[in-house]
């Protein structure tokens, strides 16, 4: 199986090389980069390469690959290796996993977050709106990687769905302590936006803000992030953006609508997409330190 894993490394990297220099020559450097895409999915089983590749053609060069399980995590990081060029990923139990926590999954995240593509620790957090863990298991899953990311230095990539205020608290606790945090795929009110700005967070934006239904309220509170503090994602398979027009055949979201979701951001905030996203492009490389 050794081989068979080298020579698919091997030709993911070889494609991926190639589609970055095609890109190079046609478009030039790019400028926009996606914090948060699931890779690991069963929706993108078949078609990984050309996704990469679409979104390389779409000015998307850099996206991270999140982990949300031991096992989704080690396969993030096997993504990562095998696209040095464009991809990095990200080490963490998601607490809808957190049930399943073991000790031993402690150091299993701390040997794959000393990898050189690892760059952040999550995703982690809390989730109280579907509570799949009991949310005692989920806040002790959770300070246990608040706790590696100390050791470590690595970002915090964070979860949060109606559990604001004891997420909240929490990260508090750690305050003095804590590495660079951002609420990934944030998609709450304004108490909330404020809180987490308040304790030094990022904001991680999605397709949620092109939402003519759910996102209302995000389309004001985008306004209100200062640019030193916000990301985008598109957070694929999920939340494809539903102002694209024509309409996708799909429902699958991936990094080449990115572009789409950042116009849309700039807007909201009277902003040239070009200075949007050559912020949001340099708050990434500080965060992630890449």
């Amino acid at each position: 199986m050794g081989w068979r894993n080298s020579a698919i490394a091997y030709i993911g990297f070889m494609y991926n090389s190639i589609c970055i220099y095609v890109h190079t020559l046609k478009y030039g450097p790019s400028l926009v980069i996606d914090i948060g895409i699931n890779f690991t999915d069963k929706a993108f089983s078949k078609d990984l390469s050309e996704c990469v590749c679409s979104a390389l053609a779409a000015d998307v060069t850099q996206m991270i690959v999140t982990g949300t399980d031991i096992k989704g995590s080690q396969q993030a990081a096997q993504l990562a290796e095998a696209y040095p060029e464009s991809l990095y990923s990200t080490a963490g139990v998601h607490p809808h996993h957190a049930k399943d926590w073991q000790f031993s999954d402690y150091e299993s995240l701390k040997k794959l977050a000393k990898l050189d593509q690892v760059i952040a620790i999550g995703e982690a957090g809390l989730d109280f709106n579907r509570d799949f863990s009991p949310r005692n298991q989920q806040e002790a899953v959770f300070q246990f990687q608040i706790h590696l990311a100390i050791e470590l230095n690595l970002p915090l990539f964070l979860h949060e769905r109606d559990a604001h205020k004891r997420q909240r608290m929490i990260l508090q606790e750690y305050s003095n302590k804590l590495p660079n945090t951002v609420i990934h795929c944030f998609t709450g009110d304004k108490t909330a936006l404020f809180n987490y700005l308040d304790l030094g967070c990022y904001i991680g934006i999605t397709g949620w803000v092109c939402d003519e239904r759910r996102g209302k309220e995000l389309q004001t509170l985008v306004k209100q992030i200062p640019k030193d503090r916000l990301m985008i994602e598109t957070d694929g398979p999920y939340l494809l953006p539903r102002n694209i027009k024509p309409k996708p055949k799909s429902r699958r979201n991936e990094p080449k609508y990115l572009p789409h979701i950042a116009n849309t951001i700039a807007q909201l905030r009277g902003e040239t997409v070009e200075a949007f996203t050559l912020q949001t492009t340099n708050n990434t490389k500080h965060f992630f330190s890449i």
